[in-house]
């Protein structure tokens, strides 16, 4: 049945806009006039206008893959959960994109396809459910996503809590040594030059520091502007090493998890590694499995024969293949992984703030110094 997008006022005389189903525009305008609704516009087949820009948040992400599970579990046609979505939303430019998205399945497009068309979601939503399509497992694995999305969301939310002292600390403090670098300091330079007698090292130090700036200041913003630039043009996350390793726990435990729920289907282990392929920015790796397993190796061989997985996830499923119980030896490595990466945004979230006082402390007190040896001196000099 065609989907027809109307512009209608109510009986209060307020403009509204939405989609109906019907199977012609003029009994379109007949379902709208039994909802007190006064058509002035119905288009069969238009698209949904939606607004460019950044990416939907964790926390969006978390409740549209929630929210568009619990409609699928209830039986509820895709294209029809995604119009339902739409108009469960009181943000219009969420509302307009899942119009979108409710438009393009309608149409036959994949809803892998239209997430990115969008370019609001993120890539791995857009890689977890293609190979969700491929499957009968979509569901399980918006639930699954879903509940990854809040859990890596709450640490984002506890660690921008953590750095909240420190950040408004570092712009007090920021601020009052740009005072005293700007009347103070220039006023003590003064008043030693006309005696004849040398700064203090840490002001000398300080001073450097602060000519450094001044002079290079500028190119060294454009150098980081261009840097950030090109590294978001690449779609390159650059991180430190134990973030990096959060990320590998976190994937590893989404593709193995998905892969556990494929052989539990009776999906071929090579057919399943090919799909679960998509869940990692990196699927080389699991193709090249999937290529030494069609070639008549173990699984835990054709890991360990790969080179990037540990002896611990060798070993676990090693055990289980041997055992005759693949899918809970990969269950069990998608749980421990995920534990992992639990633990340790834990300790980054707990870590961040001390961390961020301590170095906050030792930057404030070193310019602190430098400012007040010269006043002692003068002090010392004038007793």
């Amino acid at each position: 049945m065609p989907s027809y997008r109307y512009t209608a006022y109510d009986a209060s005389g307020k403009l509204r806009k939405g989609v109906i189903d019907a199977p012609s525009s003029t009994r379109a305008g007949e379902l709208l006039a039994d909802q007190s609704l006064v058509a002035v516009e119905i288009v069969e087949g238009a698209a949904a206008s939606i607004k460019k820009g950044k990416v939907f948040t964790l926390a969006y992400h978390s409740l549209f893959c929630k929210g568009l599970a619990s409609y699928l579990n209830r039986g509820i046609p895709l294209a029809e959960a995604l119009r339902f979505l739409s108009r469960h939303s009181s943000d219009k430019r969420i509302a307009a994109t899942c119009l979108h998205l409710h438009e393009s399945v309608q149409a036959g497009k994949r809803l892998s396809v239209a997430l990115e068309e969008t370019g609001l979601f993120r890539d791995d939503l857009v890689r977890i459910v293609d190979s969700g399509e491929r499957t009968s497992a979509m569901t399980g694995v918006l639930e699954q996503v879903a509940r990854q999305y809040a859990i890596e969301d709450k640490q984002h939310r506890k660690i921008r809590s953590a750095l909240t002292y420190p950040v408004a600390m570092s712009v007090i403090g920021v601020g009052v040594v740009v005072f005293l670098l700007t009347y103070v300091v220039p006023k003590l330079t003064e008043l030693f030059t006309e005696m004849g007698q040398q700064l203090p090292l840490p002001t000398r130090i300080l001073l450097a520091i602060t000519g450094f700036i001044r002079e290079w200041g500028i190119v060294l913003l454009i150098v980081v502007a261009i840097f950030i630039l090109l590294l978001r043009r690449s779609k390159r996350k650059f991180s430190l090493p134990v973030f990096r390793r959060v990320r590998e726990s976190i994937t590893l435990s989404l593709v193995m998890s998905h892969l556990s729920t494929l052989l539990s289907a009776g999906i071929p282990l090579v057919q399943a590694l090919n799909m679960a392929s998509s869940m990692d920015s990196n699927p080389a790796r699991w193709l090249d499995a999937a290529r030494l397993v069609k070639e008549g190796f173990r699984f835990d061989r054709a890991l360990e024969k790969q080179g990037s997985f540990s002896e611990e996830v060798i070993y676990i499923l090693r055990i289980g293949e041997m055992g005759g119980d693949l899918p809970g030896a990969v269950k069990q490595v998608a749980e421990m992984n995920w534990e992992e990466a639990l633990e340790s945004m834990e300790r980054i979230s707990t870590l961040v703030q001390p961390a961020m006082v301590l170095f906050l402390g030792f930057s404030v007190g070193f310019v602190v110094l430098a400012i007040l040896l010269p006043i002692f001196e003068l002090s010392s000099l004038a007793g």
